[in-house]
């Protein structure tokens, strides 16, 4: 009796290390996808000192500001293949050697297409990790999928609040334009090393209690009424998000004057509205992913229309870059990352989150150069209504096709 007893104490305490080491990994992977989500803002933060340096215009800076987002979409697709041919860990591994040193290459541009070739690059290498990072966690934690995906977003909020105010610190402290670059990429290759060292293929591998549960539901390919709306949403919001991201720390520059120090105390408000991702992601398991994305939805429509004003106090700039944060990147982003998932069968979340990188950030490519074009033509107020609101508009409109029923259970 006393044996059978130490049997199941020494078990249970085995399956406690197991999870607590599980965790410990999760949580350096989690650290990896900050950094990405940091990364991502040097170029829009840098973006007038670049324009200088290589000769641009600005539509030309608007494109390269979203650009990366051209390489996550390419590579998206590519990236849950490679993820079944070989695996997570590895997928993982390259996606952030790749995007550290392509910020190192940065520093070496000379002009448009040099620096166009490198976010490209730079954006490769953050789909791997994306799509890597999204299957991994919808499958470790199984049952509850979008609050899952939420849990990842968190991080992609907490690298929007700590990059943009990095960058500008760097840039202000250094007076250097390219240190931030530097910083960024040495700080990711010394991220690749660690993960190397300490991440096991045991837990990126993980099946989870997906495994154990009975799969019910879903589409068994990507043609379905479903993964086609949510494909077309995410083209959408990627260009309404993206057009933000790109171009207004220019906006904020180049219009309302404010040093690059400043503008790195606004934008992170953007990423401390995507911290609130994990309870989005809860709203995306308790209630209709119709009304959750429409009102996230709706809520960007009204912001268009007062984002690009100029003369506002700083503390008004900053709450709309939290409105946008949390009603975008946290609501919005989310359930459309969980509902591309949700709309497949279990077995294919590999599949369902390169989906969901590929095409939203097919449109996110797109997002500055639209933006930079709209502003050439018509000026900011204006840009701002059309690639916003109206964009938000149809997608809260669109999400109503959806059949819920058909979601995997």
């Amino acid at each position: 009796m006393s044996s059978t007893t130490e049997v199941k104490a020494a078990a249970a305490a085995e399956q406690s290390d197991v999870r607590t080491a599980a965790l410990g990994m999760f949580g350096l992977l989690l650290v990896a996808y900050t950094l990405m989500s940091a990364d991502r803002y040097i170029i829009s933060m840098l973006a007038t000192d670049i324009r200088k340096v290589l000769s641009l215009s600005l539509p030309q800076m608007g494109a390269l500001t979203t650009m990366f987002t051209l390489g996550i979409a390419l590579a998206g697709l590519p990236g849950g293949a490679l993820i079944a041919k070989t695996s997570r860990r590895t997928v993982l591994l390259l996606g952030v050697g790749l995007f550290s040193v392509a910020t190192l290459l940065f520093t070496q541009a000379t002009g448009f297409w040099s620096m166009f070739v490198f976010i490209v690059m730079q954006g490769a290498g953050m789909s791997f990790l994306a799509t890597s990072m999204f299957a991994l966690s919808a499958s470790y934690f199984s049952k509850n999928r979008v609050a899952a995906v939420g849990i990842v977003n968190v991080c992609f909020g907490l690298g929007s609040f700590v990059g943009p105010w990095a960058v500008g610190n760097i840039r202000t402290s250094t007076g250097s334009w390219q240190m931030p670059m530097v910083v960024f990429g040495l700080t990711g290759i010394a991220v690749v090393i660690l993960t190397a060292l300490v991440v096991r293929s045991w837990f990126t591998e993980t099946k989870g209690a997906a495994q154990h549960s009975e799969a019910t539901g879903g589409a068994d390919s990507l043609m379905n009424r479903n993964t086609i709306i949510f494909s077309i949403l995410s083209v959408l919001y990627g260009l309404t998000v993206y057009g933000f991201l790109g171009l207004y720390p220019t906006f904020l520059r180049d219009v309302m004057k404010l040093s690059p120090a400043e503008v790195g105390g606004i934008m992170p408000f953007f990423g401390l509205g995507s911290l609130t991702a994990f309870f989005a992601g809860q709203l995306g398991d308790k209630f209709p992913t119709k009304v959750v994305i429409s009102t996230g939805s709706l809520v960007l429509v009204v912001l268009g229309f007062f984002l690009y004003i100029p003369g506002l106090s700083i503390v008004m700039y900053k709450l709309m870059a939290l409105g946008v944060g949390t009603f975008g990147a946290s609501i919005v982003y989310t359930n459309l990352a969980g509902a591309h998932i949700k709309s497949l069968r279990r077995t294919l979340a590999n599949k369902g989150s390169s989906m969901f990188i590929s095409s939203m950030y097919a449109g996110g490519a797109f997002g500055g150069l639209v933006m930079g074009s709209l502003v050439a033509s018509w000026g900011w107020a204006v840009a701002g209504q059309v690639q916003i609101s109206l964009l938000s508009l149809i997608c809260a409109i669109l999400v109503f096709g959806v059949r819920p029923s058909e979601f995997s259970k």
